[in-house]
């Protein structure tokens, strides 16, 4: 039997493959840094992170993505029941949805095809049909004429490839634009549900847990096709190494907080800064060496220790549903006032 290669670092958001390489040697983080292929603008909009990464065909090779633009937006403080955060994602979106798309023209008779991708029984999958639901029931309350929704299933369920549904339709109707909207996998557990990324290279279908389809493109399909991707599952490696990281922080600051005249002022149960500097070397004689290795390289252990087991455990948030309904809603929102701007 062949050896399984289960690849645990899967991530489909730009910027975490550009951490990837940076964590390796310090030369290629230099090479990164030096390459004209790869372009990074990173800044904030008010609680918005915003990182836009444009990738040239040398660029391409060095990073192992697709020569395009991708923007990644993405709210860290974003909780389930947050409508401001909501609301200024939403807002990020719909304006980065028309600069990306700002050399398309869409006049009165053009036509944009929405995809929904992924499985409509799995609710971690389910954005992508279900942001077609929330169009369609828009739609019949505010009719557009530009838009033409389709969600296709998956190949397990129909027997088909999902490129070929697509394919057929934009044969059939020719249109300006393609819009598919998926569910991503994340290698930060600190993205899960609370990023959408943007870019104009397409997409491969159930590539971020391991179940690569054939690729949804413009080289693929002759026409422009851009990818809309909500991170939802992360893998059980990165959750393990943000709690030891988080478990080492907290001592840490604990140690480090222990002669302070500051630590008999508190009242409660006190809890260290997130972002505080701290020195790990404190606590380097309790754990040994090992806590005092980045996140990364730590996170690289479990990789390395797991990788001998091919079973595969994906982490998805335990309020999933509730996260599914919001991001199909903010979609659906964000396409029609884009379009409505647009034309």
């Amino acid at each position: 039997m062949a050896e399984i290669e289960v690849n645990w670092s899967r991530t489909d958001l730009i910027d975490e493959a550009e951490e990837v390489v940076q964590h390796r040697t310090k030369k290629q983080k230099e090479k990164l840094e030096e390459t004209s292929g790869v372009v990074i603008e990173e800044f904030k909009e008010n609680r918005v992170n915003v990182t836009k990464v444009t990738v040239d065909k040398q660029g391409s090779e060095e990073i192992g993505k697709k020569e395009g633009t991708y923007i990644t937006l993405s709210v860290p403080t974003l909780y389930v029941d947050d409508e401001n955060g909501f609301e200024q994602l939403e807002k990020s979106f719909v304006k980065y949805l028309d600069e990306i798309h700002k050399d398309i023209t869409i006049d009165k008779e053009s036509k944009v095809l929405v995809v929904g991708l992924g499985n409509k029984t799995i609710t971690p999958d389910a954005v992508g049909p279900f942001a077609i639901d929330a169009m369609q029931a828009e739609n019949s309350e505010n009719p557009s004429d530009h838009f033409i929704m389709y969600a296709p299933g998956v190949t397990g369920q129909t027997g088909f490839e999902t490129s070929d549904f697509i394919h057929a339709l934009v044969q059939k109707i020719n249109p300006a634009l393609v819009l598919v909207i998926d569910a991503l996998a994340t290698r930060g557990s600190e993205r899960l549900c609370k990023t959408i990324q943007i870019t104009d290279t397409g997409i491969h279908p159930g590539s971020g847990v391991g179940n690569q389809r054939t690729e949804v493109s413009k080289e693929v399909f002759g026409v422009p096709v851009t990818a809309i991707g909500i991170p939802t599952v992360v893998d059980a490696t990165v959750i393990i190494a943000d709690a030891v990281e988080k478990v080492f922080r907290s001592i840490a600051a604990r140690v480090q907080e222990k002669g302070k005249p500051s630590s008999k002022l508190s009242v409660s149960s006190w809890t260290p800064d997130p972002n505080a500097r701290l020195d790990m070397n404190v606590i380097k004689p309790i754990f040994g060496e090992w806590s005092t290795w980045s996140s990364n390289d730590r996170l690289q252990l479990f990789q390395e220790v797991l990788n001998s087991n091919p079973e595969r455990l994906i982490v998805t948030p335990k309020e999933v549903d509730v996260w599914i309904t919001k991001y199909s809603l903010l979609v659906s929102d964000a396409l029609f006032k884009w379009m409505k701007k647009k034309v």
